[in-house]
């Protein structure tokens, strides 16, 4: 029988395959960066189902991640979005993706690639946690802290220690996979 992640919902099929296909793999292509950065931003306050059953609306709505389509959209075209009841609707996200696609677009010229930016933090290595529970987990560590301040420094917004330690696992720079989990 498979074991997953007690935070798996398996009554959600897109759950079982986020879980299964994408979280805690690790992660090298700048676009899937970006956009699992703006779906962290997206979660603040809110549910990680309700993210994943908007997502592909999202990446229709922001250009399918390309952040340089996104860093050109007008105030017109993110008030636009607002109508869009297949999204979240937060003015706030909603400006801070176009806010997050010249920050990105920025660190990739600094850095060479948005990649490398993220994954010096781990010295290019995932972190592998012991996680008996995933209860027992934390929500922000030290790391989450230290790259928090300075994506804000960047430019990013929404991007505070819990999102960024959720950015973390999402993109398999650390991985929280439960230690029975057959995908550790």
């Amino acid at each position: 029988m498979t074991k997953r992640c007690g935070w798996v919902k398996m009554n959600n099929s897109l759950y079982v395959a986020y879980h299964d296909e994408e979280w805690g793999k690790p992660l090298h292509d700048d676009q899937k960066l970006f956009e699992l950065l703006c779906m962290e931003t997206y979660q603040a306050g809110l549910s990680w189902e309700t993210i994943l059953n908007k997502r592909q609306a999202f990446r229709e709505a922001f250009h399918f991640y390309d952040a340089q389509k996104i860093a050109q959209m007008t105030d017109a075209d993110l008030d636009g979005l607002l109508g869009n009841p297949d999204i979240i609707r937060n003015k706030m996200k909603i400006y801070a993706t176009r806010a997050n696609a010249q920050a990105f677009l920025a660190v990739q010229k600094q850095f060479g690639s948005f990649n490398d930016y993220i994954w010096s933090f781990v010295d290019f290595k995932t972190i592998d946690n012991e996680i008996l529970d995933y209860k027992e987990a934390p929500t922000k560590t030290e790391l989450s802290e230290t790259m928090s301040k300075a994506l804000k420094k960047q430019g990013f917004k929404f991007v505070g220690p819990v999102c960024v330690y959720s950015f973390l696992e999402a993109a398999g720079l650390i991985n929280d996979h439960e230690n029975d989990c057959d995908w550790k």
